[in-house]
C-alpha cells in the first residue's frame, strides 16, 4: 500500500495506527463499503463508484468543524488500511464511537484495539464526558466489542433507519476507573 501524502496519525497502539482520512484512501473506503456483510447493519448504502468514495473524502469536514471524526486503521506491520474507527459527532449531539473493518481483518482484536483506543483519546485528550456506542441488535461481533470496553447498554432505539439498535455508554469517570482495574 502507498504511504499517505500527508500521514496524520492521531494515537496509535501496538500494532496499529489512527490518522485522519486521506484522499487516496478512496480505492479502500470504496471496498469497505462495496462488502454486503460490513455494511449489513449500518444504515448506509455502498458508495456507487469510487468516484463517490473520494467526493465523500473530500468533503469528510468532522475534523475541522469537531476537531475529531472517523479516522483510518492502519496495521504497523504491513502499512495497510484495514478500515476506520473513531469517534463522531451524530444527530442527536451525542458523540458516538464507530468502527468498521475489511471481512478478513475480523476477529483479530483490531476493532477493540482501535475502539479502546478512540477511548482514550476521546476522554484524555479531547475531555469528553461520555461516549456512546449503538449497534444492531443482530451484530452480535459489535456489541461483544463494546462490552469488553466496558460500555453498558442503554436503550433500544432507532438508528439510520434500523429500529432496535442498542445504545451503548461509557463515562470519563467509568473509563478512569477501568483503567484502575486495568480491564482495557
Amino acid at each position: 500500500m502507498d504511504k499517505p501524502i500527508n500521514f496524520r496519525p492521531i494515537t496509535e497502539t501496538q500494532r496499529l495506527v489512527l490518522r485522519e482520512f486521506e484522499l487516496n484512501d478512496a480505492q479502500n473506503i470504496w471496498e469497505l463499503n462495496s462488502d454486503p456483510e460490513v455494511i449489513k447493519y449500518t444504515g448506509d448504502p455502498p458508495f456507487e463508484k469510487i468516484e463517490k468514495a473520494r467526493e465523500f473524502l473530500e468533503n469528510y469536514e468532522e475534523y475541522k468543524k469537531n476537531g475529531f471524526g472517523r479516522w483510518a486503521v492502519i496495521t504497523k506491520r504491513t502499512n495497510s488500511f484495514i478500515g476506520w474507527c473513531g469517534l463522531k459527532l451524530n444527530e442527536q449531539n451525542l458523540v458516538d464511537l464507530g468502527y468498521r473493518f475489511f471481512k478478513k481483518e475480523w476477529n483479530k482484536g483490531y476493532a477493540t484495539e482501535a475502539a479502546a483506543a478512540s477511548l482514550e483519546y476521546g476522554f484524555m485528550h479531547l475531555n469528553l464526558n461520555e461516549i456512546i456506542g449503538r449497534v444492531a441488535v443482530e451484530n452480535k461481533g459489535s456489541i461483544k466489542v463494546l462490552e469488553k470496553l466496558s460500555m453498558t447498554y442503554w436503550k433500544m432505539d432507532s438508528c439510520k433507519g434500523i429500529e432496535n439498535s442498542l445504545y451503548y455508554r461509557i463515562t470519563k469517570e467509568q473509563y478512569l476507573q477501568n483503567i484502575k482495574k486495568r480491564r482495557f
